[in-house]
């Protein structure tokens, strides 16, 4: 026979979803964040081989009306990888972020946008309970089996180019004509308008990742998130030449899903477009 579950059992049984695994339990390092502004909290989520510079740009849109929190993933930025050979899958990911929104006193579930492998984690907080809205940017693991074939061939060329010949890179940033060239396919068309100290950043973070290859390896399995119950907004931009057409599944997706192709948009529209991706984040997460 069955029983229809009590209002405090349905409490225990969504606390368990957003409790971390037993294993990941070990680390509980928190996670360096830069935040701003007051009211609701909203968190922030890089791609891989970045950090919380990638939404420099973006912040002061939302600082007026949002406690901001943009987080350094594990292993990139200024946070530690994860320790005790946790291999840095997205739900691990996950853990690990749920640990530094406790450490900070921020009530779950919490709104998340993310980009990229951020976009992935927002995605995966989402359908564990964890966000009450998720807006994903060019999110990984859509693809049907595995990442397109160019991701991470190109991901490890620029990695070698930024650990090898960093100031030659440095140097090629600096200008925004070359800038433009070397960065429209990895971050987004536009990127000629990029303070160049920013950009600077992204080879500084780049070269600097300790753990860019294992994340790499360890987030090629797909995503399937159709139970996802929040709000969900996915976001491919039209000139996104990393997460190409063949590797946006819907089908992983649940069918409330908003799914939008804003015209313009590269992989890592934040610097090209803050006002708008701003307006994305907040309307997402409203």
């Amino acid at each position: 026979m069955t029983t229809t579950p009590t209002m405090s059992e349905l409490r225990r049984q969504s606390t368990e979803r957003m409790r971390p695994s037993v294993r990941s339990a070990r680390r509980r390092d928190t996670w360096h964040v830069v935040q701003s502004g007051s009211g609701r909290p909203l968190v922030l989520l890089h791609g891989i081989g970045m950090s919380s510079v990638v939404w420099t740009p973006v912040m002061p849109y939302l600082a007026p009306t949002r406690r901001v929190l943009a987080f350094d993933i594990a292993g990139f930025g200024k946070t530690p990888p994860l320790l005790h050979r946790i291999p840095p899958t997205v739900p691990h990911l996950v853990d690990a972020l749920v640990y530094s929104l406790r450490d900070l006193d921020v009530e779950l579930p919490v709104d998340i946008a993310g980009n990229s492998l951020g976009g992935w984690m927002a995605l995966e907080a989402a359908r564990r309970g964890v966000a009450r809205t998720a807006l994903a940017i060019s999110p990984a693991g859509l693809w049907e089996r595995r990442p397109p074939w160019h991701v991470s061939r190109l991901f490890r060329l620029l990695r070698i180019g930024a650990t090898r010949f960093p100031k030659f890179l440095e140097a090629i940033v600096r200008r925004p004509a070359l800038r433009e060239l070397a960065l429209t396919v990895p971050i987004s068309p536009g990127t000629r308008r990029m303070p160049v100290g920013e950009a600077v950043q992204i080879i500084r973070d780049l070269a600097g990742s300790r753990a860019f290859e294992t994340t790499l390896e360890h987030t090629r399995s797909p995503l399937s998130a159709r139970d996802i119950r929040v709000p969900v907004t996915v976001a491919f931009g039209d000139r996104d030449r990393i997460i190409t057409r063949s590797a946006r599944g819907r089908d992983a997706l649940p069918a409330h899903t908003r799914w939008l192709e804003p015209r313009g948009w590269g992989h890592v529209p934040m610097w090209t477009d803050p006002a708008g991706v701003a307006a994305l984040i907040l309307e997402s997460a409203s």
